[in-house]
This record gives C-alpha cells, sequence and structure tokens, in this order.
C-alpha cells in the first residue's frame, strides 16, 4: 500500500507543476552551499586580522570544509539512497544551519578549522540529494537537461550572491554575519521542504557497509593532506605516511566495492567512458580554477584595495555567464555535441587563465571582468552538460551514489586546487624579502599572509610600511600568476582529454509522446 502511494505521488510530482516548484525548493540548498563557499574568500582578510592563524591553518581554514565534505559525499550519496533523499537532506540542512552560527563565533584559529570541517559534514549530506532528487522528479530527458541547467545557474548565482552580500556585510558588520545568512536560507528550505518535495530512495538498497565509509573518509582525507603538505612544505616522514595510508584505504575501498553484494559505490559505473571522461572533467577543471579563485578576492582587496562590497561586485561576470550558459547547455550540447561543448568550455576557461598570467597590481578592470565573464561562460557550459551526463548514464536508483561522485570530483578539485595552486601562491609569497631595517616580529608575521603584513605594518612608520607592502603585495601577485599559468595548463590539457574521452557521447533525447502522456 504504502509503495503504491509513493508511485502515485511520484507520478504527481513528475506530471503537474509540483515538479518545479521542488526544484525551486532543492536549489535553495545549492544556493546556500555556493554562497558559503565564496563568502569565505571576502572574509579571510577579517578572520586574518581577528583570529592572526598562520599561513598553514589559513589554508585550512580554506580547505578543511571540501576536505570533509570529499570524504564523505559518497557515502552521504549511498546513505540517501537507503533511507530517502528527502529525508537525509532536511536533516543536513538543519545541521547546516545549525554549526553556521559555530563558525560565526569562532574564537581560535583551531575552533574555526573545527567548525569548518563540521560544516563539511553538514554540506555533504546536501549536494548529492539535490541531484538525486532531480533525477528521480524529472524523468524526461530535456526537462532534466533545464533542470539540471537551473541548478547549476543556482550554485553560479550563489557565487555571485555571496561575496555581494557578503562584502556588504563585512563592510557593516562583524565577518561571522557571513556565516549567520544561512540561517533564515535553511528556515525556508526546510519548512518548505518538508511539503513539497517527494521522498525518494533505493527500494532494495542494502545494508550501509560501515566499514567502507570510513575507509572512504580515511583515504580520502589522508591523501588530500599528502599532496597539501608536500606541496606546501616538501616530502616529510608524516607526508608520506599519510600519502601510503590514504592509497591503502582507497585501495581496500575499491576492492570491497567489488566483492560487496551492495555496494556503497558501484565502481562498475566507471566502465562507462561517458560518464568516467566527465567526472575526470569535472576534477581537473575545478582543481584548475578553485585555487585561483579563493585568492582572487584577496588580490581585489589587499592589493588592489578595493572594499569587500566592490570586491564582489567585480566578482559577478564569472557568475552572470556561468548562469547564462548553464540555462542553454543542455540545447547547446544537443545541437552540436557534447564532446564539442564541454572540451569548448574547458579550452575557453583555459584562455582565459591564460590572460590573467599577466596581472599586476595595477591591471585594469575590463581585462579582469572579460577574463571572469569568459571563465564563467566556460564553466557553465562545461558543468551543465557533465552533470547531465553523469545522471543519464545510471539507473534512477543509484542516482544518488552517482551524484555523489559528480560532487566528489567537484569537492576534491576544490581542496586539491586550494592546496596545490594556493601553496604555489604561499610558496613564492613567502620568500619575499622584506626591506633591510623591518622589525623581526613584523617580518615574520608579514611572511605569513598578506593579511598579516597588511595588519602587521600598522605598527611601523609610513615610508617602512609602503616599502614592506609593496615588497609583499609583488610577492603575492607574482604567485597568483604562476598559480594562473598552472591552472590554464590543467585546464587546456582537460579539455584535449575530454575531447577524446567523451567521443560519441551523447544527451538523452525525450521519448515520443503517446496517448497516455497527454494531458
Amino acid at each position: 500500500m504504502t509503495s503504491t502511494h509513493q508511485r502515485a505521488s511520484g507520478a504527481d510530482v513528475e506530471r503537474g507543476p509540483g515538479r518545479w516548484l521542488a526544484l525551486a525548493v532543492l536549489v535553495l540548498a545549492v544556493l546556500l552551499v555556493a554562497v558559503d563557499a565564496t563568502v569565505l574568500g571576502l572574509a579571510t582578510p577579517y578572520i586574518s586580522e581577528d583570529l592572526k592563524p598562520s599561513g598553514t591553518q589559513l589554508l585550512w581554514i580554506g580547505d578543511v570544509y571540501s576536505f570533509v565534505i570529499a570524504g564523505l559525499l559518497v557515502s552521504m550519496g549511498s546513505l540517501g539512497d537507503r533511507i530517502g533523499r528527502k529525508k537525509l537532506l532536511l536533516t543536513g540542512a538543519v545541521a547546516f544551519g545549525a554549526v553556521s552560527v559555530l563558525n560565526a563565533y569562532a574564537t581560535s584559529p583551531e575552533l574555526m578549522i573545527l567548525a569548518r570541517a563540521l560544516l563539511g559534514v553538514a554540506g555533504a549530506t546536501l549536494m548529492p540529494s539535490t541531484l538525486a532528487l532531480i533525477r528521480n522528479i524529472f524523468h524526461d530527458p530535456r526537462e532534466r537537461s533545464l533542470a539540471v541547467g537551473i541548478w547549476g545557474a543556482m550554485a553560479s548565482a550563489g557565487a555571485a550572491v555571496g561575496p555581494v552580500v557578503g562584502g556588504f556585510l563585512l563592510e557593516h558588520f562583524w565577518w561571522g554575519s557571513v556565516f549567520l545568512i544561512n540561517l533564515p536560507v535553511m528556515a525556508v528550505l526546510v519548512l518548505v521542504g518538508i511539503k513539497l518535495l517527494p521522498e525518494s530512495k533505493n527500494p532494495a538498497p542494502g545494508p550501509w557497509d560501515l566499514v567502507s565509509v570510513a575507509l572512504s573518509l580515511i583515504g580520502m582525507i589522508a591523501v588530500v593532506y599528502a599532496i597539501k603538505e608536500a606541496a606546501a612544505h616538501g616530502l616529510r616522514w608524516d607526508v608520506v605516511v599519510a600519502a601510503v595510508i590514504g592509497a591503502a584505504a582507497l585501495t581496500w575501498f575499491v576492492r570491497r566495492q567489488l566483492t560487496l553484494p551492495a555496494p556503497l559505490l558501484d565502481m562498475r559505473l566507471f566502465r562507462n567512458r561517458g560518464f568516467s571522461g566527465a567526472v575526470l572533467a569535472d576534477l581537473l577543471t575545478v582543481l584548475g580554477l578553485s585555487g585561483l579563485v579563493f585568492f582572487l578576492s584577496q588580490f581585489l582587496q589587499l592589493v588592489q584595495g578595493r572594499r569587500p562590497f566592490e570586491a564582489g561586485l567585480a566578482e559577478l561576470p564569472a557568475a552572470v555567464g556561468a548562469v547564462g550558459a548553464g540555462l542553454i547547455a543542455g540545447m547547446v550540447a544537443r545541437r552540436f555535441s557534447v564532446r564539442v561543448v564541454v572540451a569548448g568550455g574547458l579550452a575557453a576557461v583555459g584562455l582565459a587563465l591564460a590572460a590573467l598570467t599577466g596581472l599586476s597590481e595595477h591591471t585594469g578592470y575590463p581585462l579582469l571582468g572579460a577574463s571572469l565573464l569568459v571563465v564563467g561562460i566556460g564553466a557553465g557550459f562545461s558543468f551543465t552538460v557533465t552533470a547531465d551526463v553523469i545522471l543519464s548514464s545510471v539507473p534512477k536508483e543509484q542516482a544518488g551514489a552517482a551524484s555523489a561522485v559528480s560532487e566528489t570530483a567537484y569537492e576534491l578539485g576544490a581542496a586539491l586546487g586550494i592546496a596545490l595552486l594556493g601553496s604555489i601562491v604561499t610558496g613564492v609569497y613567502r620568500d619575499f624579502t622584506a626591506p633591510a631595517g623591518t622589525p623581526p616580529d613584523v617580518a615574520s608575521a608579514s611572511h605569513e599572509s598578506l593579511g598579516g603584513a597588511v595588519e602587521s605594518v600598522t605598527a611601523l612608520p609610513p615610508h617602512e610600511a609602503d616599502a614592506l607592502l609593496a615588497a609583499a603585495r609583488t610577492a603575492f601577485v607574482d604567485g597568483l600568476s604562476l598559480a594562473a599559468t598552472v591552472g590554464a595548463a590543467v585546464l587546456l590539457a582537460t579539455a584535449v582529454a575530454a575531447w577524446f574521452l567523451l567521443k560519441g557521447q551523447k544527451l538523452e533525447e525525450s521519448p515520443p509522446l503517446t496517448e497516455d502522456d497527454a494531458p
């Protein structure tokens, strides 16, 4: 009786306008996660000033959220397939709101890192649930492409809203306010989602394997930690140990999935060349972009001297381009081909990043704005189509697990991008030579981060402060230019790989209408 009722209500959502109202609720969750990711970049200078983290702690504040999400997404996607995606989404939303308060009132770098990690646990429940519910609500392929486009566009809109709203809050309130904006959005999401969202899950999921959950979490975090530390400080014994533990855990995870009757992640999904190509494209694209974007907000504020709100507005073109491209990506991919749209989008992002390699303290906004617009358009096309390919490559019962793979690639790419490209920026920055006569304590604080330099020079006479800041800003820009070069190379190489991996890949077409489909 219950299953019959669930099928009937699911059909009602699919056929009526309710599916679009349900989508509106789902994109609220996406908007929230995207806003949270982008406001941190703007708040970083204020967090540096207030909590005084070291350079390494600052990187951990920036990327521990992504580390934890990357480690838990597959487990949470599989859990949603088992207990119900709606239940997991709404539970995660409540937790996300509660932990946002802890982020807002953190009083030390260590507490801030812990709060960001806990936010990652809550965030891991949101993203795979939203995509999996879209897969189960929208059965028509063209409608699903549009829904995925709207989903991606709202993620981009969050990237736009985050800096603007965050900039406004930072100019009028303390930095913790950028996390408290999560609360009203979460309240709407939960209250409306309870009523509008249909429940869906795998009808025969099997048990949730806790050993696989632990292996996934340990393996992801250990490998990412090893890469991050090796990039920042070179090979040390703890880095080698972490790399070995991570590789062993992930190898064990894969072997275990191949033997379980109900695996956490069906590894056979990767036999599909389109699925594997789309996942790889997502991972490398975000890797090339994220480290640069993380430091761009600091460039606009600490190097070019823009106010937080102005810096937020300056980053708008990327989001505008991504929103526009995301809404038409499915249509364009059907008109031309999947590989043309994905490879072309990635190449556009790579060329835009190449244009940013010539950044200087006095770079005019037209070049910066145009580059960001092209980055947004290219990423909007690529991400939307790859998400569609990933969702349509699997049965809808496995939508949570497949969505989690897509999101894991995204979050792992973000973590690796901030770790690797961020370490390039930090490594180049720390090598700058402080002017002769700079007090040792000021020089030490200045070498930790550019935010530390801006804060520490207030104790110096004006001419000494100007000289130290000039040296620090030049070093920061040099690091940013080198990171842009690496990011451009990664994106262009990914475009070439996508061209071959996605050969012959097509988006699903809608089946012809029958009399039963008539309204």
